[in-house]
């Protein structure tokens, strides 16, 4: 038994010498941006009662495109090549989700499903309520869009949806699988470890900064990872972000029923044309699945990008905003 107790003494000094050698070899400043809650200065606008950080680009009288971020969590600063579409005479809305990216921070329970589909809809009824919105949407944004298309095909004339992760329940299990198998490598281990002490020396601007910062050093991690195609064999995964929302994310997944999986896909009676993008370097949730998400629309068609990963707006955004120009022309 002295010998046993003496082995897990030598084990546990070895665990404290290695969380104070990581504590000390990770002290340094990791910023994380202020949201508009805390910085007035930031755009903004008010939607129910939450306030997001915002902006537009072009004539307020043209015809109006609402852009979707991926996530949950994520924000819009990957997607503003597509401010050059202001240039065509469109109103291009962009906005940080509840939660997420700059916006303002809430709790769990407003953080679902129905309430980023409430968001989507008072805001497309703000900057437009006497016409339907064209929607552009990307990963998360391209299933929330694609869900707005089932429950109000009134208010929107036409989408683009760039690389929607899955639109089913069925489909939803297959890339969790996969995500956790990529999660659970060595690499990734020892990145959560790493980033998890780095996360213990921020200390502001707000209470959410700290887990906001793990999660978004392990998104960029994941989809920099050699076994996800998030990105061309030839180069890095760096797509720009301003600040993750950790709570958005976890929120949004975790109270998702079979049901809401499902009405991703189930886009009713909506008949305008629709345009699935997909990046050609991923063949995860790119051209493959992309040709089956296809067909679940009435005048759809898809269009791959070459040399593009999955952040395809800001891999080849010369090429995207031709491909989306075509797509809108009258």
């Amino acid at each position: 038994m002295r010998r046993v107790f003496k082995g897990l003494g030598v084990l546990i000094a070895a665990l404290i010498l290695a969380a104070v050698g990581l504590w000390v070899a990770t002290m340094g400043d990791y910023s994380v941006a202020a949201t508009v809650t805390d910085d007035p200065a930031l755009p903004a606008i008010e939607v129910d009662g939450v306030r997001l950080h915002s902006e537009s680009f072009g004539p307020a009288g043209g015809p109006v495109i609402v852009v979707l971020h991926g996530g949950p969590g994520g924000d819009y600063r990957s997607l503003l090549p597509l401010k050059a579409l202001a240039e065509d005479g469109y109103r291009v809305v962009f906005y940080d989700q509840r939660g997420a990216g700059l916006s303002e921070r809430l709790p769990p329970e407003a953080l679902t499903l129905a309430t980023h589909l409430a968001e989507l809809d008072a805001i497309a009824s703000m900057v437009q309520p006497d016409r339907p919105v064209i929607l552009i949407g990307h990963s998360w944004g391209a299933m929330l869009a694609a869900a707005y298309l089932g429950r109000d095909p009134d208010r929107v004339s036409r989408a683009v949806l760039i690389e929607p992760g899955f639109l089913s329940a069925a489909e939803a299990e297959a890339f969790i699988t996969r995500m956790q198998a990529v999660i659970r490598t060595p690499s990734m281990l020892w990145t959560g470890l790493v980033t998890g002490f780095e996360a213990m020396h921020v200390t502001g601007p707000d209470p959410s900064a700290r887990n906001d910062y793990l999660i978004g050093q392990m998104m960029h991690a994941f989809a920099d990872h050699p076994e996800t195609p998030y990105h061309c064999p030839d180069r890095r995964w760096d797509s720009p972000s301003w600040r993750s929302g950790s709570v958005a994310g976890s929120a949004v997944q975790g109270a998702a029923t079979a049901e809401d999986l499902d009405s991703l896909g189930a886009v009713g009676d909506y008949a305008g044309p629709v345009m699935l993008m997909s990046g050609a370097c991923n063949d995860w949730i790119g051209p493959p699945l992309q040709e089956e998400h296809v067909k679940r629309f009435t005048d759809a068609r898809h269009v791959v990008i070459p040399d593009a990963g999955h952040d395809v707006i800001d891999d080849q955004p010369a090429a995207a905003l031709a491909a989306i120009r075509a797509f809108l022309a009258p």
